[in-house]
């Protein structure tokens, strides 16, 4: 059912979507239009309209993972108990279709391999770490998460 040219990521949401509709899932089918319509507002971006891949699909959703986990702090500072559990309830629904989270260990055994490749020595070096840093967890680490680690493993000791 995968039309040529579409990411696999794309066609499931979809293929969810139909799904959590026909089973009159409320909070699923929205969660789900407002990622594909995030995806399709990506794709007619720019000067020409494109599909995306799945590793930009990924990005998307993730995208709006982290918008919905921001939501939700707010929220909660807000002391508005009742808008913090829709996000969070979204948020679990978006976090069901991206990659599994590393661990802090695994997360600084990256940032290590991303220091001995690019030799950085000092915090005057971070964006190049970072971006060495960033291609190998994928997706799959908050960019705060990164950087942080990033930045205690280049501060003086």
């Amino acid at each position: 059912m995968t039309e040529p040219g579409t990411s696999k990521l794309k066609t499931t949401l979809r293929d969810d979507l139909h799904i959590s509709m026909r089973e009159h899932d409320k909070l699923r089918s929205e969660t789900l239009r407002m990622a594909l319509s995030a995806i399709t507002n990506e794709e007619v971006s720019g000067t020409t309209a494109r599909e995306l891949s799945d590793d930009e699909v990924l990005k998307v959703v993730a995208k709006e993972a982290k918008k919905r986990r921001e939501a939700a702090t707010a929220y909660y500072e807000a002391k508005r108990p009742e808008l913090v559990a829709k996000e969070e309830a979204e948020l679990v629904i978006l976090e069901a279709y991206l990659p599994a989270q590393l661990s802090d260990a695994e997360l600084e055994a990256l940032v290590a391999q991303a220091l001995t490749e690019t030799g950085a020595t000092g915090i005057a070096q971070m964006g190049q770490v970072m971006k060495a840093a960033n291609a190998l967890v994928a997706g799959r680490a908050d960019g705060g998460r990164v950087a942080a680690i990033v930045k205690s493993a280049l501060a003086p000791k």
